[in-house]
């Protein structure tokens, strides 16, 4: 990525029509689950300076998983923590800026989920429930019994159906900007999701993509499946979130696509959950790759995460 995907100044619009009109556009360009708020950006601010995070700086490993090799690093030690990186990115490009600082504490498991990143493809959709199933796959490999999971986006869906399929595996959850409803998603995100297309990707995720796998194809090919996840996105029950008996943090920003008041039924609805909303747009508060360098925001966002853990 060579340019900023912020949308900060989305907040600075008062006029509601035309922050709707805004959001609308924006949303027509858009594709992923919790990454089309980046798009308009990705126009206003082309050719802005942008420094990207640096690599994780470790040598990966493969698992044979459900049919898919299946890509994941190991750092540090400690209690296990599984990080579940969002729609359309990378270890790297989710957790670059965060990562070194839970390994000083944790033994992290960072995964690639099917057709992203080093993970190569099956041939059926993607779905969060298989997303869960390959997760927990890979920790049975790992002789991993218990663990705790950060799931940002897409990946906070996917640790939501961990929890679900999987509880027995769980220690506590950390769920960023995930959400289980598609009312959950602020509005005009599933009008835009027909008409994208790979242009409207963020290039930050896309030049990350392919320093990995140079393969066009391939990116294509994530970009289509994360598409149509989104598309055919089906609401679960409230229910399935009252299963869940681990202790859970829900995450959220002020100005993300997924509405706070989705992440505060969330915390409602899941028995042992906690709920705290920060500043900024989505996944500001993890340093994501699309959002402006420099904040001190993740360096707090750390903290109180690991506070959680420790409880």
């Amino acid at each position: 990525m060579s340019h900023s995907c912020t949308v900060e100044y989305l907040a600075s619009v008062k006029n509601i029509p035309t922050m709707k009109r805004l959001m609308k556009n924006a949303f027509h360009s858009s594709m992923f689950l919790l990454l089309t708020i980046f798009i308009l950006s990705n126009k206003i601010f082309a050719n802005n300076i942008f420094k990207p995070q640096s690599d994780t700086m470790a040598t990966g490993k493969y698992a044979n998983v459900n049919g898919i090799k299946m890509y994941y690093e190991i750092h540090g030690e400690g209690k296990p923590l599984v990080l579940i990186h969002g729609g359309g990115s990378t270890i790297g490009t989710t957790f670059g800026r965060v990562l070194p600082m839970f390994a000083k504490k944790y033994k992290i498991i960072a995964v690639e989920l099917q057709a992203h990143g080093h993970t190569n493809d099956r041939n059926a959709p993607e779905s969060f429930q298989q997303d869960a199933d390959d997760v927990a796959e890979l920790l049975m490999q790992l002789n991993i019994s218990k663990a705790s999971f950060i799931g940002f986006s897409n990946g906070g869906t996917t640790s939501l159906q961990i929890a679900i399929r999987h509880p027995e595996v769980v220690d506590k959850l950390v769920i960023a900007s995930g959400a289980y409803q598609r009312e959950g998603f602020i509005s005009g995100f599933f009008e835009g999701m027909n008409d994208a297309t790979l242009e409207n990707m963020p290039k930050p995720l896309q030049e990350a993509f392919l320093k990995i796998n140079p393969d066009s194809a391939a990116l294509l090919n994530m970009f289509t499946k994360d598409r149509n996840r989104m598309i055919t996105f089906k609401d679960w029950s409230d229910d399935d979130l009252r299963s869940i008996k681990a202790p859970a943090l829900i995450i959220n920003a002020d100005k993300d696509v997924v509405t706070n008041e989705h992440a505060v039924k969330m915390s409602k609805l899941i028995p042992n959950a906690e709920l705290m909303i920060l500043p900024g747009v989505h996944g500001a508060y993890l340093g994501e790759i699309c959002t402006v360098p420099g904040s001190k925001l993740p360096e707090m966002t750390v903290e109180i995460i690991e506070e959680f853990l420790e409880k």
